[in-house]
């Protein structure tokens, strides 16, 4: 186990970039084995949830190299196998090589996902999807067996009973390679979506309609890449430094950010009284005072993600009077609110409701990192408190934040990443 150390309390400044979003990363990754040639990503994020995927991959003799942001993947001499349990359970977007294998071999075996535990995430709806498409689905023995009696998956009409991210991007990934058309409704419109359906058509997939609610796919028989995909920049991550700026900034520039990703974001950020300056890649946020408590509500995209509503929540703190935050998608994502109280923060949860109060004064504690966006949280408390801050099970952090320590620190933070043998990992 890994912990973070931070030695708050000073004001940060300077430019720092956004890295690929890990969203888009760990569902275009598995998609890469439903080609018929060597695959190449650029803006690959350096974070575990990439190397835990490599791992994978090579499982099934699909071979993978990583280096400056570049992933070359070759699938050419993939086989079937039975994918490491270990890997599969740190990650909840492993389920992605549900669709994927099954858009591959007509088959899947694969153990229930890890991941976040952030609160019920069922997979029915991914289920439901496949069936549709021809397969029949068992559950037991802690994994999901997946088979199709004819060796062969066929168009259907699916409708999603609620907007779900990870089975829009599964049943796109099994229909790819389908006999006819698929046609997905009340499909989820997030950003990554986009950009897998951007990556799969380069290589010849028919997909139309993603960023709406109807996604229609038309079957290919085989899919093959000539072009480098790069990745879109990770609005979860440009919208955690955009909190921090706002939170204990003194001039901080963000680049390499789509501000279209990110409007009911910044929307809210304005309301609390951050002063942004958005250009056509980036967001320039001065130092920030005199911020006014506001109401935040998560909703599937266009609105406020879920996965921003505990990195913002230190931005709260210091605006006057009690702001609201309610997670219509995941109401027990509250694993921040004990943490901080040991902090000092003044925040609590009632009825699913969290209710974040005026902090003057956090002061450093040794506190736990439950999952990745909450453990953001705590880095962005942990850099306005006064002493010393350890952040137990860092590991979640690094899943989801490109090399965040280097980036920090060239913000101006004392920050470090240290094993339990206290060995400074660089």
């Amino acid at each position: 186990m890994k912990k973070m150390v931070i030695r708050g309390g000073q004001q940060l400044s300077g430019e720092i970039t956004i890295g690929g979003a890990k969203n888009s990363t760990v569902a275009l990754i598995p998609a890469a084995i439903l080609a018929d040639t060597p695959v190449r990503l650029d803006s690959v994020p350096d974070i575990l949830d990439v190397h835990n995927l490599m791992i994978i991959l090579e499982s099934m003799n699909v071979h993978s190299t990583f280096k400056d942001g570049v992933m070359e993947i070759d699938p050419t001499n993939i086989i079937e196998s039975a994918l490491p349990s270990k890997a599969i359970k740190s990650l909840r977007a492993s389920y992605y090589f549900m669709g994927a294998l099954l858009g591959r071999f007509k088959r899947a075996t694969v153990s229930f996902p890890g991941g976040d535990n952030i609160g019920p995430r069922p997979i029915d709806q991914h289920i439901k999807g496949f069936k549709a498409l021809g397969a029949t689905v068992n559950e037991q023995n802690d994994s999901v067996y997946i088979t199709t009696d004819t060796h062969e998956l066929h168009g259907a009409h699916i409708f999603l009973d609620v907007v779900s991210v990870g089975a829009t991007i599964n049943v796109i990934l099994a229909a790819v390679k389908a006999h006819g058309q698929t046609t997905i409704e009340n499909a989820a419109r997030e950003p990554e979506i986009i950009d897998l359906v951007s990556f799969l058509n380069s290589m010849g997939a028919k997909i139309r309609g993603a960023g709406t609610d109807v996604i229609r796919i038309e079957g290919v028989d085989s899919l093959g890449s000539n072009a480098t995909h790069t990745i879109i920049p990770d609005r979860i991550e440009a919208g955690t430094y955009l909190s921090l700026a706002a939170s204990i900034g003194d001039g901080i520039q963000i680049n390499n950010i789509i501000p279209e990703h990110l409007e009911s974001f910044n929307s809210k950020l304005i309301e609390l009284g951050v002063d942004l300056q958005v250009g056509e890649d980036s967001i320039y946020v001065p130092k920030t005072t005199n911020l006014h408590a506001i109401e935040i509500k998560t909703n599937p995209f266009p609105g406020f993600a879920t996965d921003l509503q505990q990195p913002i929540t230190p931005a709260l703190m210091k605006a006057s009077g009690s702001s609201l935050v309610i997670d219509s998608i995941y109401p027990k994502r509250i694993k921040h609110i004990s943490q901080l109280q040991k902090m000092g923060a003044d925040i609590r949860v009632e009825n699913d409701i969290i209710i974040v109060n005026h902090t003057d004064d956090l002061h450093g504690a040794t506190v736990e990192a439950g999952e990745i966006r909450a453990g953001a949280a705590l880095m962005i408390a942990g850099l306005m408190a006064h002493g010393t801050t350890t952040i137990r099970k860092a590991e979640n952090i690094l899943r989801g934040y490109d090399r965040i320590v280097y980036k920090l620190q060239q913000l101006g933070a004392d920050i470090e990443i240290v094993s339990d043998e206290a060995e400074v990992v660089k």
